[in-house]
C-alpha cells in the first residue's frame, strides 16, 4: 500500500504520536523506527512544514529516497499537507520535484540509490535533511556522506531525519546505531556522526487515520509465506531475521531488559535469596571471544521492577573481542591479555572471575601451560566446562528459555539492551543449511554459543535439583 493510498488528510490534525514526535527539540536528529502504516510519512511533511515556517526563506530542505516510486508517494502526501497550509501559494515544479514556499524557503524532493548519486548533491548545503525508508540501504556508507550537506548559518538548527521499518537490506546497521543504544524517546549519542538522537516508534495502530483492521488485515495477507516480515511490518519488532535461528523465540519487546547497575543487584547470599552471578565464555583468538556477566535469579523482582521467575537468566553485560566493524573475526588476543579484560568486567560487577567455558579450552595441547584453561587459571580467571556436548540440544534450551521470557511461572532468558555484540548477532544468525535444527557455525555464533554455554550451567542446575528430589 502507497503512502498516498494509506493515508487521508481531511484535515492538519497531528496523531498522538506526530504530535510527540513534533515535541522532541530540533537539537536532535530524529530516527522514526517502526512498523507499517504508522504515520512516519506524514510525520515528515508535518517536521518540514514546521522547519519551514520556523526558518522562512534561509530553510533549504531535502527529502530523498532510494528509488523514484517511493518519491511519488511522498509527493503525494507533501501536495495533501502543503495543500491545506498554503493553498495555491506554494508550488511544485513535477519535472525538478521541487517545492517552493511563500517565504523563499525550497524543499526538494530526489532520488538517493547510493554513493554514484552523490555528486549531484556535493557542494550544496541543506538546513534539514530526512532519508526515507533508510532501511533500503544496506550500507549506511552513503547516508553518512548525505549529512556532509546539512549545514545552515547560525543561530539555524540544522536537523538530519531517518525513518525506517525493520527487516529490510539495513536492519543491522539501523539495529546497532539507533534500537540497541537507548530506549524510544530517550535521547542518545550517535557515534558514526557525534549527533544525539532520539528514535520515535509507531505502528498502524497509532494511525487513527487509517482502516485498521481493514490494514492489518492487508499486511497478513501480504507477509502469510514470511511470518517474521509480518511481525516487522505490523509491529515493528527490530528482533526479528527472516530465516534466521532464534527469529520465532526471540522478541525485543519480551527478552530485552534496560540496563542494570551493578550495584542495584541484590546478590545471593548462604540463603539463595539473591542474583547469583556468573560468567559464560567463548574462547577465540582469530574469531571473537565472547565473555558474559550472566544473572540467575531466586525467584524475585529485578531492578527493573519486573518479576524474573526462579531460575530465569539474565545477560547483564558483555565483553567482547572482535575487530572494528567486523562481527566474525577476531582481535588476536593472547590469554594474559583477554583475562585482563575479563578481570576487568568481573570487577565492574564486583564479582569473582569465574564460570563456564567452551569445553575445547581444557584440552590438553601438549606445552609446558597445559590447556588454555590452565592458562586463565595462572592469571586470576577460573571456568568449569560447559559440558556442551550436542550443539541442538544447547540450542534448544536456549531457545525455550527465550521463549517462556515474561511467563509468571516460567524461567526465562533475556538479554541486556548495552549488550551489543549479542544483540547485534543473535536475530541474524542463520540456520545450518543441512541440519535446520542447528546455527550456521560459519556465521558469527561466537555470543551465541557464550549464551548457551552459560544456559547449558543452568540446565545442569535443573537435573541436579530433580536428581535430589
Amino acid at each position: 500500500m502507497s503512502a498516498a493510498a494509506a493515508v487521508h488528510l481531511p484535515t492538519l490534525t497531528p496523531t498522538p504520536f506526530q504530535a510527540r514526535a513534533l515535541t522532541v527539540p530540533e537539537a536532535f536528529d530524529l530516527f522514526l523506527g517502526g512498523g507499517r502504516g504508522g504515520g512516519k510519512s506524514v510525520t515528515l511533511a508535518l517536521l518540514f512544514l514546521r522547519h519551514i515556517e520556523q526558518y522562512g526563506g534561509r530553510a533549504r530542505a531535502l527529502f530523498v529516497r532510494q528509488s523514484f516510486p517511493g518519491l511519488v508517494d511522498f509527493e503525494q502526501v507533501t501536495r495533501e499537507v502543503f495543500g491545506l497550509v498554503y493553498g495555491g501559494r506554494a508550488t511544485y515544479n513535477a519535472s525538478t520535484h521541487l517545492w517552493r514556499f511563500p517565504s523563499g524557503a525550497t524543499l526538494q524532493l530526489d532520488q538517493f540509490e547510493g554513493l554514484a548519486d552523490f555528486s549531484k548533491f556535493q557542494g550544496k548545503s541543506f538546513s534539514m535533511i530526512a532519508i526515507d525508508e533508510a532501511g533500503q540501504y544496506a550500507d549506511p556508507g552513503p547516508i553518512d556522506l548525505l549529512r556532509s550537506c546539512l549545514r545552515a548559518p547560525a543561530p539555524m538548527q540544522p536537523r538530519f531525519v531517518l525513518a525506517a521499518n525493520p527487516g529490510g537490506p539495513g536492519h543491522h546497521w539501523l539495529l546497532k546505531r539507533h534500537i540497541l543504544t537507548a530506549a524510544p524517546w530517550e535521547p542518545y549519542l550517535e557515534t558514526a556522526s557525534g549527533r544525539t538522537f532520539v528514535t520515535a516508534p509507531s505502528t498502524f495502530v497509532d494511525n487513527p487515520n487509517l482502516d485498521r483492521e481493514g490494514y492489518a488485515r492487508q499486511l497478513a495477507a501480504a507477509t502469510s509465506t514470511d511470518p517474521e516480515l509480518g511481525k516487522a511490518w505490523l509491529h515493528g519488532d527490530w528482533s526479528v531475521q527472516r530465516g534466521a535461528f532464534f527469529s520465532a523465540v526471540l522478541d525485543h519487546a519480551r527478552n530485552m531488559v534496560e540496563r542494570w547497575e551493578p550495584e542495584t543487584v541484590v546478590r545471593a547470599s548462604p540463603r539463595g535469596d539473591g542474583w547469583k552471578l556468573y560468567l559464560a565464555h567463548d574462547f577465540g583468538v582469530s574469531a571473537p571471544a565472547v565473555t558474559l556477566v550472566m544473572g540467575k535469579s531466586p525467584g524475585i523482582q529485578g531492578p527493573d521492577g519486573r518479576w524474573y521467575p526462579k531460575d530465569s537468566l539474565v545477560v547483564l553485560d558483555e565483553s567482547a573481542t572482535n575487530a572494528p566493524g567486523q562481527l566474525n573475526a577476531g582481535m588476536g588476543y593472547t590469554v594474559p591479555r583477554l583475562a585482563e579484560d575479563i578481570k576487568e568486567l568481573a570487577k565492574r560487577w564486583a564479582m569473582r572471575p569465574e564460570g563456564v567455558a567452551d569445553d575445547a579450552i581444557f584440552a590438553r595441547t601438549g606445552h609446558g601451560t597445559g590447556s588454555i584453561a590452565d592458562e586463565f587459571r595462572a592469571q586470576g580467571v577460573y571456568f568449569t566446562p560447559a559440558k556442551k556436548a550436542d550443539r541442538r540440544t544447547g540450542w534448544e534450551i536456549m531457545r525455550r528459555l527465550f521463549l517462556d521470557a515474561g511467563k509468571p511461572d516460567q524461567p526465562g532468558l533475556y538479554v541486556a539492551r548495552p549488550c551489543e555484540y549479542l544483540w547485534t548477532t543473535l536475530p541474524i544468525l542463520p540456520r545450518d543449511p543441512k541440519k535446520p535444527d542447528d546455527v550456521d557455525s560459519r556465521a558469527a555464533d561466537h555470543g551465541a554459543d557464550a549464551a548457551r554455554y552459560g544456559c547449558l550451567r543452568q540446565e545442569r542446575t535443573f537435573v541436579t535439583r530433580e536428581l535430589r528430589l
